[in-house]
C-alpha cells in the first residue's frame, strides 16, 4: 500500500485551500482493500494526494453527539433528506480539533460549519453559543453517542474541482451500550464536488464495478454496536458490506 501511496504527486494544505467544498454534493462508495489497491493504481496519474508534515494516510477520530432518544440517528435512518449531525473531529497527527455541525438539505447538498476547539467535549460558553445558533435540538440534551477511529487519504483531481476521501480501518465505540465494533476490512470512498463537475475517479469506479452506496459512519456504527436501536432500513446496507468483505476474503 505504501508504495502506491508514495507514487502520487503530493499536494499541501495551502494548495488545498481552493478545494474546501464546505457546500457540496457528496457521493459515497463502499469497497474493500484489494479493490482500493486497484483504484489507487488507476488514479495516481490523474490525482494529487494530500500530504501534511510528510504524512499521506492521516489518522482521525470523531465523537458524535445525539439526544438521549437518538433523534439525529432516527432522522437519518427514517430517510429524512433534511438532517443534521453534531460532532467533534480530531486530526490525530496534528492534534487539531473541530466542533462541527453538518447539515444536509432537501436537495442533497451538504453544508458544514465548524470552529476550532481545545478539547474533545462540547462544554464551555464559546462552544455552547456556536451550537445554539445552529442546532435543531436543545443543546443541553446533547450527549456523547458514538466515537470512531479511522485512517484517511485525500485525493484532489488535477483540475482542483473535486476532493476524494478514502477511509480505512474503521473502529467504533458506543457510549450508550459500551460496545466496541469494527469494519476494518471495509473502505469508504467519498467524492466531494461543487455540483456535478466532471470526475475522472467516477469512471474508474465504474470500471471496477464499484457503484454508489450510501454509508453513514455514525448510523452504521450505531447499528452495529447497539442492537436495540431501530435499524430496519440499514439491514440491507449491513448485509451488503458483510457480503462484500466475505467475497474479497476468499
Amino acid at each position: 500500500m505504501n508504495t502506491i501511496i508514495n507514487s502520487f504527486t503530493p499536494i499541501g494544505l495551502d494548495e488545498m485551500s481552493s478545494v474546501k467544498l464546505m457546500n457540496r454534493v457528496d457521493t459515497k462508495f463502499v469497497t474493500t482493500l484489494p479493490s482500493l489497491m486497484q483504484l489507487l493504481e488507476m488514479a495516481r496519474r490523474e490525482y494529487f494526494m494530500q500530504e501534511i508534515d510528510g504524512e499521506r494516510n492521516s489518522h482521525y477520530t470523531t465523537l458524535y453527539y445525539d439526544t438521549p432518544a437518538l433523534d439525529m440517528y432516527i432522522m437519518h435512518h427514517n430517510g429524512c433528506l433534511a438532517r443534521q449531525k453534531v460532532r467533534l473531529r480530531q486530526y490525530v497527527d496534528s492534534g487539531l480539533i473541530f466542533l462541527e455541525v453538518k447539515n444536509k438539505n432537501n436537495h442533497r447538498r451538504t453544508r458544514k460549519k465548524r470552529i476550532t476547539v481545545d478539547e474533545m467535549n462540547i462544554e464551555g460558553a464559546h462552544k455552547h453559543e456556536f451550537l445554539e445558533k445552529l442546532c435543531w435540538c436543545d443543546v443541553d440534551m446533547l450527549q456523547p453517542s458514538l466515537q470512531n477511529w479511522f485512517s484517511r487519504m485525500t485525493l484532489v483531481n488535477k483540475a482542483k474541482t473535486e476532493r476524494v476521501t478514502i477511509d480505512t480501518g474503521l473502529n467504533f465505540h458506543n457510549f450508550v451500550t459500551g460496545k466496541d465494533t469494527s469494519l476494518d476490512q471495509a473502505v469508504i470512498v467519498e467524492l466531494k464536488r461543487d455540483g456535478n463537475v466532471k470526475s475522472p475517479l467516477l469512471n474508474m469506479l465504474r470500471d471496477l464495478h464499484i457503484h454508489p452506496h450510501g454509508f453513514s459512519k455514525y448510523c452504521m456504527g450505531t447499528a452495529l454496536s447497539n442492537p436495540s436501536v431501530k435499524q430496519n432500513r440499514l439491514k440491507e446496507k449491513l448485509r451488503y458490506v458483510d457480503k462484500l468483505i466475505a467475497q474479497d476474503c476468499r
